[in-house]
């Protein structure tokens, strides 16, 4: 029985996958910053619900030792965790700025690392990163957002060849608008604010 492991489950395509991967008969471990607020996914087989938030190193090893110790191993990583700084760029602050990185781009390269000397031993992986059509194409108001997707997406490629002798395969989702409340969520605050007067 194949186990994967999705960042950011709570809600939106985490959630969606998590729910989806279960019903397909896989193993889940569905990690999510407050995971004391899920109510539904912890109560459904062969899901462990556990706490992982992107920005913590601390967060991402124990998530792992925890999905390894309950399941034996992790085939996949679903790197789905993230969200959408809005607003002019002239507007944006340093804090905003590297917000916006640490959780898009930093926070999937914490979670490779991670994962990676799990799947060398098990000579086999699949690592998934939830991309945009906003890392191919780009619109006012989301400078970050579409620089980290960006960033990403060339991240991702290069692990594509560096990994395939290894047999570890390294794929992109790169979904639409889908109704989620990603926009801000993971900074904790209002999307809307880069305020600063132009």
């Amino acid at each position: 029985m194949k186990t994967i492991l999705i960042t950011g489950a709570s809600s939106g395509i985490g959630r969606a996958a998590a729910l989806y991967f279960q019903e397909q008969g896989w193993n889940v471990i569905a990690t999510m910053r407050s995971p004391e607020k899920e109510t539904e996914l912890g109560r459904l087989d062969r899901v462990l619900v556990s706490r992982l938030d992107v920005v913590r190193e601390e967060t991402i090893q124990e998530a792992l030792s925890q999905g390894i110790e309950r399941f034996g191993t992790i085939d996949v990583l679903l790197n789905n965790a993230g969200y959408a700084a809005f607003g002019a760029f002239e507007a944006a602050s340093e804090e905003q700025i590297h917000r916006q990185f640490d959780v898009n781009v930093f926070g999937v390269f914490r979670m490779t690392q991670a994962i990676l000397p799990h799947f060398r031993t098990n000579q086999e992986g699949t690592i998934i990163n939830v991309s945009s059509i906003g890392g191919r194409v780009a619109f006012p108001l989301l400078t970050l957002y579409h620089a980290s997707k960006w960033a990403l997406e060339g991240f991702s490629e290069s692990l594509y060849y560096e990994l395939a002798g290894l047999k570890i395969r390294v794929k992109v989702v790169e979904p639409g608008n889908v109704h989620t409340d990603f926009d801000g969520a993971v900074a904790g605050s209002d999307p809307k604010r880069f305020t600063r007067s132009l």
